[in-house]
């Protein structure tokens, strides 16, 4: 197959996360809580199915896109999203430091 025949991945948002879809298989997700004006970014998972394919990059860039057209505050838990924004500086003007709060609110509302 070909680049330009390959399927597109689609990122959609569902309830706290957003996932990536190529050829309507999930191939992975970023997981979040909303909090205080701030979203948490907390876990990214890729399929080994699709590893290696830069699906990761793609779905964090479009969810901290949304992320600040709905006028939040992004923290990044996630090592995965974290590394992102040290790599993408478009994102620092609405980075915020991960707090002991922000860990804590994630393993009360998660168990993690």
């Amino acid at each position: 197959m070909t680049a330009e025949q390959q399927p597109s991945p689609v990122v959609t948002q569902a309830a706290e996360r957003f996932e990536i879809s190529v050829d309507d298989r999930l191939a992975g997700f970023t997981e979040y809580l909303d909090h205080e004006g701030q979203r948490i970014f907390y876990h990214t998972e890729i399929d080994s199915d699709f590893a290696g394919r830069g699906l990761a990059g793609a779905l964090v860039s479009q969810a901290l896109d949304r992320t600040r057209e709905a006028g939040l505050r992004i923290v990044p838990i996630c090592p995965f999203v974290a590394g992102y924004i040290q790599k993408h500086e478009e994102f620092a003007d609405i980075t915020d430091a991960v707090t002991q709060d922000a860990v804590d609110y994630v393993r009360t509302q998660r168990g993690r």
